[in-house]
């Protein structure tokens, strides 16, 4: 399980400008937000570096 929806909401920041900065469609960064798939690793470190946050900010610790 992932906080990307959290982080993205805290920031102010819309699906749509991140599908556009990870090249990625809408449909799969939604899919991350809503927890329905999980990004790869690479992925994760891709959206943390977008973000400007830590990995540890986008995974839940349960």
């Amino acid at each position: 399980m992932n906080k990307i929806k959290d982080v993205l909401e805290a920031k102010g920041i819309k699906q749509i400008w991140l599908a556009e900065q990870l090249g990625k469609s809408y449909n799969m960064v939604n899919s991350y937000v809503q927890n329905r798939r999980q990004p790869s690793l690479e992925t994760l470190f891709e959206i943390s570096k977008i973000l400007k946050v830590e990995v540890k900010a986008l995974i839940k610790e349960d």
